[in-house]
């Protein structure tokens, strides 16, 4: 409840472009990142007369696949609509969608929030839907331009129940969404190319009624999901105080300005005038079909949270490695070998930390065609191996980092590996003895405070002993040897 005595309420719709070669009715490339305007089109997407619409069973296969990433139910039985309203960037004068009949039916999206709870938000459906174009609208000129490549691609429609009550609420869901869809492997969900687009549906009351609500449009970041609500909460409830109404709407970001702006009156479903699409039959998909995709499914995101904060790997970093799915997953191939807890708490700060700043320092790398073309990248037995390393006293932990910052990509061989970059450490008691007894010679009076009881000071004389030995010495050996001579 904010300060004032007002409740937020917050839905969320999502977009999700989905990853097929070709549109969702034309057969027509789908990736339209690097393309130039208006060269990936066909008849359809121009809405010249006399052309059919055929449904890409891939797109549907997809859908299926989302829905079981949001724990829904698949409809055993499902039609498209057409929803009609006028805009430049949509020559049919109407989109393919799906309006009461919809893929995929209900379910539930767990988010983990800061405070380490969780916000459960309810789905209430997804519908299929063909997307629109894209207008851009120059500085400077006076008229739009209009780039149909979008047209025709593949999308659903994720709308949430209004279980939402804060900018923070919003924010997790629409990540854990993000998380869901790519190891759902449904869609590219590049948000810089608006693979995935949230709108966001705001009001605020003082009664257990809702308020009027309005949204805000085509937000294509999480910061900017949780700023607009927080802003629309504000500007809402001081519109209210100062004896205003809200109008329901649709309004835009403006990022730079950290603000939202009114664009539209918001329509409601009347007003596009649905009715069945003709060209299009009606969807049937059986259980065996459903239940093949569920057999099919990758582990996801919630589940991988739980195994890793089981053996005690800290939120922040169980969250960093959670956003590169293809690191979750070999650190879960790791433990299903029975793996032992500390070996794999280390191996997960080695993700969370020199590999993600190896993937931050290179960011032109595809972690994911790298991992699939190599079989030495981040190689699970050479992991294990490099952590069991440092448990035996073989290696320090910072010499294990160095070799996961150097190799990470080419992980053939640690002990190979280690040899050659001479980073083994001496742990023979004969070869570090004249170390040892050099740095006591050289540090009477660190030796004397030791014999005094002063044990401070015997990590002192370590600290040399590391530093005559390059590194290389077994520091638990050296302070054994230490307390013995001196003991004596």
């Amino acid at each position: 409840m904010n300060k004032s005595g007002y409740v937020a309420t917050i839905g969320i719709e999502c977009h999700v472009q989905l990853k097929t070669t070709t549109k969702l009715f034309a057969g027509v490339d789908n990736d339209a990142r690097d393309a130039e305007p208006n060269t990936l089109i066909s008849p359809l997407c121009m809405g010249l007369p006399g052309t059919l619409p055929v449904l890409n069973v891939r797109a549907l296969e997809l859908a299926i696949k989302a829905g079981i990433a949001l724990n829904s139910e698949i409809a055993k039985y499902s039609k498209f609509d057409r929803k009609h309203y006028f805009y430049p960037d949509s020559p049919l004068g109407y989109q393919i969608t799906q309006f009461d009949q919809p893929t995929i039916l209900g379910g539930v999206v767990s988010a983990p929030l800061l405070d380490g709870s969780s916000v459960d938000v309810r789905v209430h459906h997804a519908h299929l839907e063909a997307d629109a174009g894209k207008s851009t609208h120059p500085i400077g000129k006076d008229y739009s331009l209009v780039d149909l490549n979008r047209a025709g691609t593949p999308l659903i429609e994720i709308v949430s129940e209004p279980d939402m009550h804060s900018g923070e609420e919003a924010k997790a869901y629409a990540h854990e969404l993000y998380l869901l869809m790519r190891y759902a492997d449904v869609s590219y969900a590049n948000l810089f190319y608006g693979n995935m687009r949230f709108d966001v549906n705001v009001s605020v009351s003082k009664t257990a009624g809702l308020g009027t609500r309005t949204e805000t449009k085509n937000l294509n970041s999480f910061r900017s999901v949780e700023k607009a609500v927080e802003y629309e909460i504000e500007r809402q409830i001081a519109e209210i105080e100062a004896g205003n109404t809200i109008t329901q709407e649709t309004r835009g970001w403006d990022d730079a300005k950290q603000k939202t702006f009114s664009q539209r009156s918001k329509e409601d479903a009347h007003d596009y005038r649905y009715f069945p699409e003709p060209d299009i039959p009606p969807v049937v998909i059986d259980q065996d079909t459903v239940d093949s995709f569920k057999t099919a499914m990758p582990v996801m995101p919630g589940v991988l949270r739980g195994y890793m904060r089981e053996v005690g790997v800290d939120r922040m970093s169980v969250e960093a490695i959670l956003d590169y799915p293809e690191l979750a997953w070999r650190w879960n191939e790791i433990r299903v070998h029975g793996t032992p807890t500390k070996v794999l708490k280390k191996i997960a700060d080695w993700f969370a930390n020199d590999v993600l700043t190896q993937l931050a320092e290179n960011p032109d790398v595809d972690l994911t065609r790298l991992m699939k073309d190599s079989d030495t990248c981040l190689n699970a037995h050479e992991l294990v191996r490099l952590a069991k390393m440092v448990e035996d006293s073989m290696l320090s932990s910072t010499a294990a980092k160095s070799i996961i910052t150097s190799h990470w990509t080419d992980l053939y061989n640690v002990e190979a590996i280690a040899k050659e970059k001479d980073l083994l450490q001496v742990s023979d008691s004969g070869e570090l003895e004249k170390i040892v007894e050099q740095i006591i010679s050289e540090n009477q009076k660190a030796a004397e405070d030791i014999r005094n009881g002063e044990m401070k000071a015997i990590g002192f004389m370590v600290g040399q002993v590391m530093k005559a030995s390059m590194g290389k010495a077994n520091p638990s050996v050296v302070q054994g040897l230490i307390k013995d001579m001196l003991s004596k």
